[in-house]
């Protein structure tokens, strides 16, 4: 498969995820569209390691480990990010009983 097709898919999910961030109130969408833009961004990790490791040694060569592995460590730290997110998520909703983003400057006083 060419990698301009890669490329356009990337570039179509991040382009969702950024109209989810800057759209949705909900803070649990807003999570799901920062993930979403995360793997879109892993999408072109591994496509450009296999374009990359494909014209060194051939066409017929397996992807390359290099976008693999940063695709690993940046799902690691996604899922952090997810727990921690939740857990303050959790919080606000005890407090507020609403999961909007709007009702966060509450929590400042």
């Amino acid at each position: 498969m060419l990698i301009e097709r890669y490329i356009y898919l990337a570039i179509a999910l991040f382009c969702i995820g950024i109209v989810g961030v800057l759209a949705r109130r909900n803070a649990i969408i807003i999570f799901m569209c920062i993930e979403l833009m995360l793997n879109a961004v892993n999408l072109l990790l591994v496509a450009f390691s296999k374009m990359h490791h494909a014209a060194g040694v051939g066409k017929a060569a397996a992807a390359g480990i290099d976008g693999q592995l940063f695709v690993f460590f940046i799902m690691v730290v996604a899922a952090a990010e997810v727990s921690v997110g939740l857990a303050i998520i959790v919080m606000m909703y005890r407090n507020t009983h609403s999961v909007d983003v709007n009702f966060l400057n509450r929590l400042k006083h």
